[in-house]
């Protein structure tokens, strides 16, 4: 699938609606839906269903289905053949889930897409969540291997099964880059601006070092979303991303 790269800051950030309703999900997309493209439904919105994804595609924003599906291949596919139908922009699933697993999903949802005339959504790949380190995954998940070296080898796999791209940490981004081209999506979660507090993740970065690593798009949550002035945080961000770009074209 061919996806067009995002350019400007608000093209680049995707906002994670980590609340409990949908009245609060609804209250941040009506605020800041001028200043960011995407906005993340993950599993704390999970028992609203499809509501708060019609809620955004009603206020003219776009959806990242954020529920990292792992299955087997029949059922995941045929689940992601639904988020065609209503028009989910980005999904997720796991890559460890398997080449056949993903093969199958992008084989179903772009026949879907082509059956009902609608545009095929930009699927993801999950790599290694933001929470681990190499001792959780040495030491958990009994995987001998760097965090680097690791997932590099999931994104090649991914890429091989036809995703757009991966979820990933910003530090991986280079050897991404190198494995699968410049072509390959590659969606950076836990950006934290200096000012705000690292919480639960542990791979996290700057939006500035984001754009340095060659990053696409980058999830911003609670240092929006739990900020007294929402409207000067996400602009506070974009200012640093529009820096660091401008910084990039004039150093080429």
């Amino acid at each position: 699938m061919t996806v067009l790269k995002p350019r400007s800051a608000k093209e680049r950030i995707i906002l994670a609606l980590d609340v409990d309703t949908v009245e609060e999900a609804e209250k941040l997309v009506v605020e800041l839906k001028d200043y960011v493209d995407y906005f993340k439904v993950g599993l704390q919105l999970q028992s609203y269903g499809f509501e708060v994804n019609e809620m955004i595609k009603r206020h003219g924003a776009k959806v990242f289905y954020d529920m990292k599906f792992h299955d087997i291949p029949n059922t995941v596919a045929r689940a992601s053949a639904n988020l065609v139908k209503r028009g989910i922009d980005f999904f997720d699933l796991h890559i460890k889930g398997g080449s056949k697993m993903m093969s199958a999903t992008v084989k179903l949802a772009m026949e879907t897409a082509k059956k009902y005339g609608v545009e095929p959504p930009t699927i993801l790949g999950v790599t290694l969540l933001s929470s681990f380190g190499q001792k959780t995954l040495t030491q958990e998940l009994n995987v001998n291997m760097s965090i680097d070296e690791y997932v590099s080898r999931l994104a090649r796999t991914a890429l091989d099964s036809g995703l757009s791209g991966v979820v990933a940490s910003a530090s991986e981004a280079p050897i991404i880059r190198e494995v699968c081209g410049e072509d390959f999506l590659i969606v950076c979660p836990a950006v934290r601006p200096t000012w705000s507090v690292v919480n639960d993740q542990v791979r996290v970065v700057r939006p500035s070092d984001a754009i340095k690593a060659g990053v696409d798009f980058m999830v911003v949550g609670r240092p929006v979303t739990t900020a007294e002035n929402k409207i000067e945080a996400i602009e506070l961000i974009s200012q640093e991303i529009e820096d660091t770009l401008n910084n990039k074209l004039t150093r080429v």
